[in-house]
């Protein structure tokens, strides 16, 4: 290549240099430019579509939230319609009159108890401190030698009962902060029955659930203390088939009832549990007396099956009487040693 020919080529290829570069510029500048018409993957079109959709129903939202709204407040409003008799809950602790009788569970009997029973004691206190806070007619309610076990039950299982409201919960004796002579210890083995409550008094139930293994003993600890005690009239309204000693929350449930009703009969039938068989002593005297009447007009009409059934019984003995020689035959045959 001539010397002329040369500066002529290297100008030439420095033009097609700098129209290449120029291109590639162009191209690495056309995604920038046109951004919407690059193409995207089925995830991102998922998401545009979807974000579209939000945009295009956020007006039907808006709709469905307003007739929620109303659909609620018809609903409230039907609610305080229908209980309008006075069943609602606030309506009723609209109306509660607290009551100046105070009600204690004595926790004094914390060394006789196992744990399965202190467990027990716990689940009951909670139930009668629940009834007390629903009550139309709550009682100062006291909880006293709390302490031992029982605190160190409910501080694991129950942490919110430092937080209960309505009731007093002492580490102290009950003798060391009321008067004696206000004191009326509830025991079932006590002579005195009570009549009606009087509401200058502090009520005592025992804190013990022992399955009458310590019997009497609320009792005693009541008269060595020299403490006023009673029962409650349980006998005079209530026949039933089980012993007369009551759960913890079960006397504390009948003297709330009774402070509404003023009815120790409604009272007791309304919380006794029906295990225990309840029924009223008037209907229960009614129908023993009618059992001994069928029973004797039974006997008079059926001699003849008496006689049968006599003779009978005079069979069976005889047999009874040869098996037992049998039986004490080969008894003293397999008594001798071979």
């Amino acid at each position: 290549m001539s010397s002329e020919t040369l500066p002529a080529f290297i100008e030439s290829s420095n033009v097609e240099r700098k129209q290449s570069l120029s291109e590639e510029q162009e191209k690495s500048q056309k995604p920038r430019l046109g951004e919407g018409f690059e193409p995207i993957s089925k995830r991102q079109m998922k998401k545009l579509i979807k974000q579209k959709q939000w945009e295009e129903q956020r007006e039907l939202r808006k709709q469905k939230r307003k007739e929620k709204r109303k659909r609620k407040q018809l609903e409230r409003q039907c609610q305080l319609e229908s209980n309008s008799d006075g069943n609602d809950r606030k309506r009723i602790r609209r109306d509660v009159v607290h009551s100046t009788l105070r009600l204690i569970i004595d926790c004094s009997f914390d060394s006789l108890m196992v744990l399965k029973d202190i467990k027990k004691l716990h689940k009951q206190i909670q139930r009668c401190y629940a009834e007390n806070r629903r009550a139309l007619h709550p009682v100062q309610f006291y909880l006293t030698s709390h302490g031992g076990q029982l605190k160190k039950n409910m501080d694991e299982n129950d942490k919110g009962w430092v937080n209960w409201k309505d009731i007093h919960i002492k580490p102290e004796h009950y003798s060391e902060f009321i008067k004696k002579e206000d004191l009326i210890y509830l025991t079932s083995d006590s002579p005195n029955v009570l009549k009606e409550l009087d509401e200058s008094k502090a009520y005592v139930i025992g804190g013990l659930v022992d399955h009458n293994h310590h019997k009497g003993l609320t009792y005693k600890q009541a008269s060595d203390h020299g403490i006023d005690h009673a029962q409650l009239p349980l006998g005079n309204f209530v026949k039933m088939n089980s012993r007369k000693v009551l759960a913890i929350n079960h006397v504390f449930e009948i003297i709330l009832e009774y402070l509404e009703t003023r009815d120790w009969q409604e009272a007791f039938f309304t919380i006794l549990p029906q295990r225990k068989g309840a029924v009223p002593t008037d209907k229960a005297c009614a129908s023993s007396s009618h059992d001994k009447n069928s029973a004797s007009v039974e006997g008079g009409l059926d001699s003849d099956s008496s006689d049968e059934e006599n003779s009978r019984n005079e069979l069976d003995s005889q047999y009874e009487e040869k098996q037992d020689k049998e039986n004490s035959s080969e008894s003293t045959v397999n008594s001798i040693p071979h």
